[in-house]
């Protein structure tokens, strides 16, 4: 098992920034990834960000340029940073843990924190 806490969500302008954290702990194994989805009202949740355990990444083209996801392998934690918020970066965002088991992936979620971008 592996638990995820989320923190750093919050209300901010738009323009501004904000850090979300998300610490894994439990059943830690190397070669995970972790990443970052959103969901807002009425919408799917999408990946928003996610990194490899050698610390490769990809974004969803809305946040590109804008938003940088970064991880602390001793502790275990990702990292997103977002600058330049928009209303529409408005969503719940969870954090994401995948590991491949040779068979399948194993995935975990965070609860969620809110972030908030007012105009």
């Amino acid at each position: 098992q592996v638990q995820l806490v989320e923190t750093g969500g919050g209300l901010v302008q738009a323009g501004g920034s904000l850090r979300l954290s998300c610490a894994a702990s439990g059943s830690i194994f190397r070669g995970n990834r972790m990443g970052w989805y959103r969901q807002a009202p009425g919408k799917q949740r999408e990946l928003v960000a996610r990194i490899t355990y050698d610390a490769s990444t990809n974004y969803v083209d809305s946040v590109k340029g804008r938003f940088t996801i970064s991880r602390d392998n001793a502790k275990n934690t990702v990292y997103l940073q977002m600058n330049s918020l928009k209303p529409e970066d408005t969503a719940v965002y969870y954090c994401n843990y995948d590991w491949w088991d040779g068979s399948r992936y194993q995935t975990y979620w965070g609860q969620g924190t809110q972030v908030t971008v007012s105009s």
